[in-house]
């Protein structure tokens, strides 16, 4: 198979599981991936997963590919215009970048910025190989954007935020458009938002993960690396006491099976690359609904409703989302069977307690973040609802 061969298929792969729109399509098809992983094989840079390319002195990863399926949702999410000035914050290798230029086009304009002068340098000598010269790269924060250019008809960041920066509101022009991977709480989501008067406010909401903004503009999340090889990693909405959770995670755990609790079964379909499948699965029905909601909808939960959730990835547990204490774990995977495991001495009441909460997700209906509606208000604004989250420069509004 030739590399445009690999780039149509994985292309193919993606509309088979999710909405992407023939402009998205088109860019990804157009744009060869493989060019901005140079160190890797071709073959494993046409996977729909993430790629990390950088990692600091303790292993936690700083810089990567994202993964191509998130890549196009927020491209959608975006909807760049040919001719378009466009802002991205978080250069990774510069493919996100590359997909901007095809969409906007020679006769738009396409500013990416990084943190990071090596990354920086990096994208910029992918692009150029991509044969994309049109397309800017800065070194700089970009929590202050890039103010020459200005306005912008769209920005968009691919590194997690916490906040909305002022800068980059100040940026858009009327009727511009945003999207970053917001964090609430620790659970990560891409929100699409434009203006709505005084505030901005959410078009749509799509479920993420990305490495964190570095800098004065970074939140409060913590990236906890337990282990390396294979790589076990904890994460946290901000910093608290856990005690030895390597040690906790060691025992033998108390199990709760939650099948009742769910009226379709709650196994997600697998990405087929990762399992050498070549057919994917039917992204249809109430079973696959059942899925999404359970995976993605439980983590959401957690984090609006319980200070002590954390999620655990890597060194065979999968992907979990969880509750930790100084005394104990308790972990529920979302990529598998839906079976609460405590760890620790206090693990078997952590682990009712994680049980307790995914019952009450069930009882509210088993909302999504996609059902989630975002107003970002001016930090200090008399705002009022079920859900508030304050943050250094807003005041978010979230409801169902």
């Amino acid at each position: 198979m030739d590399l445009t061969d690999l780039r149509e298929s994985m292309v193919t792969r993606l509309t088979e599981r999710q909405e992407v729109g023939e402009r998205v399509a088109a860019a990804m098809r157009a744009v060869p991936r493989h060019l901005f992983l140079p160190h890797i094989p071709p073959e494993d840079a046409y996977r729909d997963e993430p790629i990390v390319t950088r990692r600091d002195a303790d292993g936690r990863p700083t810089s990567s590919s994202s993964q191509p399926a998130i890549m196009a949702a927020m491209l959608d999410q975006l909807a760049v215009r040919p001719g378009d000035r466009v802002l991205e914050v978080g250069a990774g290798t510069g493919y996100n970048a590359a997909l901007l230029g095809a969409l906007a086009g020679p006769e738009g304009r396409v500013v990416c910025i990084d943190i990071d002068a090596d990354v920086a340098a990096e994208a910029r000598a992918h692009l150029d190989a991509a044969g994309l010269p049109w397309v800017e790269v800065l070194c700089g924060d970009g929590a202050e954007g890039h103010a020459e250019p200005a306005p912008y008809d769209r920005l968009i960041a691919t590194v997690g935020v916490w906040d909305l920066a002022p800068a980059w509101t100040a940026q858009l022009a009327p009727g511009g458009r945003l999207v970053v991977p917001l964090d609430l709480n620790g659970m990560q989501v891409s929100v699409a938002m434009e203006r709505d008067g005084d505030h901005w406010t959410s078009l749509s909401v799509v479920p993420c993960g990305f490495m964190r903004m570095r800098g004065p503009s970074a939140g409060p999340e913590v990236l906890a690396v337990l282990h390396q090889n294979p790589d076990l990693l904890l994460t946290l909405p901000a910093p608290r006491e856990l005690g030895d959770v390597s040690a906790a995670l060691a025992t033998e755990p108390t199990e709760l099976l939650l099948t009742a609790v769910l009226d379709e079964p709650a196994r997600p379909p697998q990405d087929p690359a990762r399992e050498g499948r070549a057919e994917a699965p039917a992204r249809e029905g109430p079973v696959w609904e059942a899925a999404v909601a359970f995976r993605t909808g439980v983590p959401m939960w957690l984090a609006l409703h319980e200070p002590r959730w954390c999620t655990l990835m890597g060194g065979g547990h999968g992907f979990c989302a969880g509750l930790v204490e100084p005394g104990g774990i308790a972990l529920l995977p979302l990529d598998g069977d839906p079976v609460v495991r405590g760890h620790g001495r206090d693990g078997d009441r952590l682990a009712e307690e994680l049980a307790a909460h995914v019952h009450a997700w069930t009882a509210a209906g088993r909302p999504r973040p996609t059902d989630l509606r975002i107003d970002a208000h001016p930090a200090g604004a008399a705002v009022s609802g079920p859900l508030i989250l304050r943050k250094r420069h807003t005041t978010l509004a979230l409801s169902y």
